[in-house]
């Protein structure tokens, strides 16, 4: 009787399952579980016995490295706290503590049950999310009148008790796509924003964008493999030793290289992923696409097909999977099948030869900026941005001596341009620059001071190295400044410190620079794995760590510049070395034996005064400011309320402030200074090329209003904004500002002054 009861109440509670989680279940049923592959337990094993070995911190893989790998995976896979349930992660529990036993407990082999099983479930889960998520969208019963908040970052949230708190989650989640999406739709930016009523296409339209990107979302989740598995989990696992070692698969691990070296071998396109179809986004100039001329911005590729084999249909297959099938090595063909972006019914294949694709939009440029000055002559600046520490890296991660790019040698091209040009000062821009090359790191420097030390480098076992320059003279020994903000990392905060520290460089810009000081080594699993019969992937581990030439890390701490200007991003919570997991610490070690320029700390005091002079009346600056005070409000708050009328006012009061600082903008005078683009390539050139244009047609303009006399009152395009100007005249329009360049570059001018009135630079 006891079995009958059992089955009985099986049976009541089955008749009771809403509709999603029957449908979820038939979708779970019909989706083979996943299983290692025959090399994976053997590249989980060798990945963690290489972290257990030569991590910097030395912190040895035991029961509390096993509990951090945990919650990192279960982080990875469900970073919202929304889809696994209490009771499932009490059910993986028994797995919390014993991960390093399981992972390298044989010596062999790593047991991968716990990343399938977890998967599985996971997956099971999201299939229920989506089935409900959709189940509400038929409903389409939605209102947003209440002062109900939804809570937007739930990284540090509970995970639901049950299902049906899961479901008041995903419901509120639903809501709030909702009603972004809706508001994106009732506020019209075509001449000036205002509110548009929604028509029931509108409506209909929002539910099925949001039934779409769900769907896509669940079949992307779906059509993961075993190799995507075994990515997430072992990079759950190098995270769980410090935020910068990762495990990189084949396809992750070619993507590092063509990052570092700004060159691949393919046909030239960027893509992108339009809910299961690989999209052109654009071309890239002088590519074998656009030297086709038969391909464009919006097409569909259909099918790829490698030379003379049978097409692969690429139709919802992952946007990675496609990228790698279309690259290849140069000289070889690829046919490519096409849905034109203006006949979705066509097909059109196209037969293309891969060649060496250089990313030049990553490559150093600069600016020369010439200014009238107070006699009623000219200035000259140069301005050069350095996107990152780039070089060509072999297979191992090790920088090569080829003839390809390299940061140093393009700087050193554009430095020469500019002081041909008879520049006064020179920036060197390193905002969002994220590192690269530590070897560039220090040839870039030593286009700016004597051979001297860099950087320290301590091992894991507590061996400082000291890297140094080699050249006997700098490149160019005038008035320098460094620009940098939070994004900069790595190698530029190298370059950046030791600049500092020599007394070489102003350094302007953020409250600190990223704080990633670490270095990181490369090692091919090939070696470690002889019976795999496809590359096993890379593991980039922390081996060492940086330090300043005066002794400090920039580890954490980052670099403090000596002159700080306002920018919303210095308070941002989520950006810098300190919102990652598990960074390792600040700390110092001894000196190193350097010669001090002391050609920075004389000044910075005058230099301090006048810019805070400056920045205290800027108007540009008084925005910020604002901007920062708005940026702390909302920081603080982590929820949204989901009521339609308040965030339509909030929208409308953004529009209204942004729409008079555009307006107020446009009146401005226009700046009495020419700036001519320098690049690489043309840098060998005689002369300077054309100025940058600031002169535009009224036809290029959108009208808003106009008086009586047909003089323009307002008139807008991209976001740009001119009054009372007549239509029968050419109007010029500003770029952009950047108030931070600009008082960047009024600093650099003060600097200068004071240099040429008080003391000569290096040897000079």
């Amino acid at each position: 009787m006891r079995h009958s009861k059992i089955k009985v109440s099986a049976f009541i509670a089955a008749v009771a399952l809403p509709l999603f989680l029957i449908v979820a279940s038939r979708a779970a049923n019909t989706t083979a579980a996943l299983s290692p592959g025959p090399n994976d337990g053997r590249i989980a094993c060798v990945t963690a016995q290489l972290l257990d070995e030569y991590n910097y911190s030395q912190t040895p893989f035991d029961t509390a490295m096993s509990e951090k790998f945990f919650d990192a995976y279960l982080d990875s896979l469900d970073p919202r706290h929304e889809n696994f349930l209490q009771s499932d992660i009490a059910g993986f529990a028994h797995w919390r503590t014993n991960l390093d036993q399981l992972t390298i407990g044989s010596g062999e082999t790593a047991d991968l049950t716990p990343a399938y099983e977890i998967f599985q479930r996971f997956l099971e889960r999201f299939q229920q999310h989506t089935a409900y998520v959709n189940e509400l969208l038929k409903e389409g019963k939605f209102k947003f009148t209440g002062d109900d908040r939804i809570l937007i970052d739930r990284s540090h949230a509970p995970y639901p008790k049950d299902l049906d708190a899961a479901t008041q989650i995903w419901r509120e989640q639903l809501r709030y796509d909702y009603l972004q999406e809706k508001l994106s739709r009732e506020i019209s930016t075509t001449n000036a924003d205002e509110i548009l009523p929604l028509t029931k296409t509108n409506l209909a339209d929002i539910t099925d964008k949001l039934t779409r990107r769900y769907d896509w979302n669940l079949r992307m989740t779906t059509n993961l493999n075993n190799s995507d598995v075994l990515q997430v989990y072992l990079e759950a696992l190098v995270h769980a030793y410090d935020p910068h070692s990762d495990y990189l698969n084949n396809e992750h691990a070619q993507d590092f290289t063509i990052d570092m070296s700004l060159s691949l071998y393919g046909i030239g396109a960027k893509l992108g992923e339009d809910y299961g179809n690989c999209k052109i986004e654009s071309l890239v100039p002088g590519g074998p696409a656009e030297k086709s001329r038969q391909i464009n911005p919006g097409d569909y590729i259909i099918a790829v097909a490698q030379s003379n084999q049978p097409p692969v249909d690429v139709v919802d297959m992952e946007l990675g999977s496609v990228v790698q099938i279309i690259r290849g090595p140069k000289g070889t063909q690829v046919r490519l099948t096409i849905s034109p972006a203006n006949d979705r019914t066509a097909r059109r294949v196209l037969i293309l030869t891969r060649d060496e694709i250089k990313l030049e939009d990553a490559e150093a440029k600069a600016r020369l900026v010439e200014l009238p000055d107070s006699r009623g002559g000219t200035n000259r600046i140069g301005v050069i941005d350095v996107p990152s520490f780039y070089a060509p890296i072999d297979s191992a991660g090790n920088a090569g001596h080829s003839k390809e790019s390299y940061i140093s040698v393009d700087v050193a091209t554009l430095v020469k341009k500019l002081e041909q040009e008879k520049i006064a000062g020179i920036i060197l821009d390193l905002r969002s620059d994220p590192g690269g090359s530590l070897e560039e790191a220090i040839r870039f420097t030593g286009l700016f001071i004597k051979k001297g030390p860099v950087v320290l480098v301590r091992t894991a076992d507590n061996h400082v190295l000291v890297d140094s320059t080699t050249n006997s003279a700098p490149l160019y020994d005038g008035p320098l400044v460094v620009l940098i903000n939070r994004l900069s990392a790595s190698a530029s905060e190298i370059a950046a410190a030791a600049l500092q520290d020599y007394g070489r460089a102003l350094i302007v810009g953020d409250t600190s620079t990223f704080g990633k000081g670490t270095v990181q080594q490369v090692f091919p699993l090939w070696p470690f794995i002889a019976s795999a019969t496809n590359d096993p992937g890379t593991i980039k581990i922390t081996r060492d760590k940086f330090y300043r030439v005066s002794g400090g890390s920039t580890q954490f701490k980052g670099v403090v510049p000596d002159i700080i200007l306002p920018d919303p991003l210095s308070y941002s919570t989520d950006v810098g070395e300190t919102s990652l997991q598990n960074p390792l610490p600040w700390d110092t070690i001894s000196p190193a034996t350097y010669d001090k320029l002391n050609l920075v700390e004389p000044y910075l005091a005058a230099l301090q005064e006048k810019s805070d002079a400056r920045i205290a009346t800027n108007q540009d600056f008084i925005y910020i400011r604002q901007d920062i005070a708005q940026f702390k409000k909302l920081q603080a708050d982590k929820t949204f309320v989901l009521n339609e009328r308040e965030e339509l006012k909030q929208r409308e009061d953004t529009s209204d402030r942004n729409n008079a600082r555009d307006a107020e903008r446009a009146v401005r005078p226009v700046p009495e200074e020419k700036t001519y683009d320098i690049t690489v390539e043309n840098a060998g050139l005689p002369g300077l090329p054309a100025p940058e244009t600031l002169t535009t047609t009224n036809q290029d303009f959108s009208v808003i209003s106009k008086n009586a006399n047909g003089s323009v009152l307002i008139m807008t395009t991209n976001n740009q904004v001119v009054t009372g100007v007549p239509l029968d005249k050419e109007v010029v329009t500003q770029p952009q500002p950047d108030p931070t360049l600009d008082e960047t570059e009024n600093i650099l001018e003060n600097y200068d002054s004071l240099l040429s009135t008080n003391q000569t630079l290096i040897d000079r």
